[in-house]
């Protein structure tokens, strides 16, 4: 069964079973684009902007009692989750987000009743062009520092503890994928910690740049149709409700026209995206192997590896995660070419935009947590492939370098790289040290 509802363009049907009003169903109507729906993030985002713009509202005697206690009812409901279907909107439509802002103005105004109206009431005081930009900034916030934040912070401990596990087993470095100097294992996996460490501060502190918020600023900047202290009023609300630091853009304009702190958090998860990449390349390749490989460790075998080779085990949590890297790299792109789209007074692109942030923190938050807890804790070391490919190397001729210079020791390792010799050998044998000054002069755990 539907109904049917007037607006300004003229008669709609609606299922009765929706709560939504005709802005919505147009929507629903007209853009059938794709699977990606506006982020539950989102919406609730927009539903805390509504629920506080009511406490405001009343507060400059502007809405009545009644009123705002059916309006905040209503948004408590949207926000617990329980009508969660009743926002069907794709990302691919208007670049505003207008109409994803009606269909919660709707949504809450049939839930409210009481003659509540979507946009007289629920939406008083502002417009699609200052809520959902602010929304974007309150779901970014949340999704950043609750999901991502958390997930990496326990990755970094879970490396640390593997740094200190390995702190004394002396490996071979490796640089241009050749043999290097020495180091141990633990120093080898405190840079991974360290990058993400450095990671860790750097989304932290750009997340900084969202905490001004565009509300107040309704159409165009100007703040037409909104009491003159509803901006800064609104900010004090959302920084309570939200436990950020929140405040009122200094510049309206500035924040309805540009996504650029949006676009400089991502560049963050972008930065981190490189270094999840960076480790797990390494990890698996460390682990390669069983038996032709480097297999200087071991990391879980959780699923068999192939449909045809029986006892293959692959390093599938580490490619998944790169793969995760990858869609980050390629949100980044999206992000920087919507964010060059803001002509004149608003950015048309700001649902796309927070889609594809919200994809990046999404992805990131599991992998990462599936990683650590499905590879990194269960990384081992393999001591014996470790000391004979550390017993073989030709680089550990470097520690003479000081005693002999550096042309003296590129000869022993040469001539021990041809002669299938050990650096001991080829050095006695091209008479530059004797046996006893070699043992003197060659210390490994100098090196490290």
């Amino acid at each position: 069964m539907s109904r049917e509802v007037k607006d300004s363009l003229g008669k709609v049907l609606i299922e009765d079973n929706k709560l939504w009003g005709p802005v919505t169903q147009r929507s629903y109507n007209n853009f059938k684009i794709g699977q990606n729906k506006m982020p539950i993030e989102v919406i609730k985002a927009i539903t805390l902007i509504k629920k506080n713009a009511a406490l405001v509202n009343n507060e400059l005697g502007l809405l009545s009692d009644l009123k705002t206690k059916k309006i905040i009812e209503a948004t408590d409901k949207v926000i617990s989750g329980k009508y969660n279907d009743q926002f069907p909107l794709s990302i691919y439509q208007t670049g505003s987000g207008t109409q994803s802002n009606m269909n919660v103005n709707e949504v809450i105004a049939n839930l409210a009743q009481n003659g509540i109206h979507p946009n007289d009431d629920v939406n008083m005081g502002q417009s699609s062009n200052d809520v959902f930009p602010t929304a974007i900034h309150l779901a970014a916030l949340q999704a950043t520092y609750s999901k991502l934040l958390f997930e990496l912070s326990d990755l970094i401990d879970a490396f640390y503890d593997l740094e200190n596990e390995f702190k004394d087993i002396i490996k071979i470095g490796r640089t241009h994928l050749q043999d290097a100097t020495p180091l141990t294992l633990g120093q080898e996996f405190s840079g991974y910690r360290s990058m993400l460490e450095a990671n860790f501060k750097m989304i932290a502190n750009s997340l900084k740049g969202l905490y001004p918020l565009a509300i107040g600023g309704t159409a165009v900047g100007t703040g037409l149709n909104t009491h003159p202290d509803f901006g800064k009023l609104m900010a004090e609300k959302l920084a309570l409700a939200s436990n950020f630091p929140l405040t009122s853009a200094n510049n309206k304009f500035h924040a309805l026209t540009s996504r650029d702190h949006l676009l400089n958090s991502h560049s963050c998860l972008k930065n981190l995206a490189t270094n999840l990449m960076k480790i797990a390349n390494d990890i698996r390749l460390l682990a390669s192997g069983p038996n032709c490989g480097i297999k200087e460790i071991s990391i879980p075998a959780n699923e068999p590896g192939s449909s045809i080779m029986p006892g293959k085990v692959n390093p599938t949590q580490a490619e998944a995660i790169t793969m995760v890297c990858v869609r980050v790299m390629a949100n980044d792109t999206a992000l920087t070419i919507a964010n060059s789209q803001g002509n004149f007074e608003l950015n048309v692109y700001m649902p796309l935009m927070i889609s594809s942030y919200l994809e990046s923190v999404n992805l990131l938050s599991d992998s990462i947590k599936s990683f650590k807890n499905n590879c990194v804790i269960g990384i081992r070391a393999n001591e014996d492939n470790i000391s004979e490919n550390l017993k073989n190397s030709l680089m550990l001729v470097t520690c003479l370098n000081p005693y002999i210079g550096y042309e003296k020791s590129a000869e022993i390792a040469k001539y021990a790289h041809k002669t299938n010799k050990t650096l001991k050998e080829a050095a006695v044998e091209l008479k530059i040290l004797s046996s006893e000054e070699f043992d003197k002069l060659f210390d490994i755990s100098a090196m490290i």
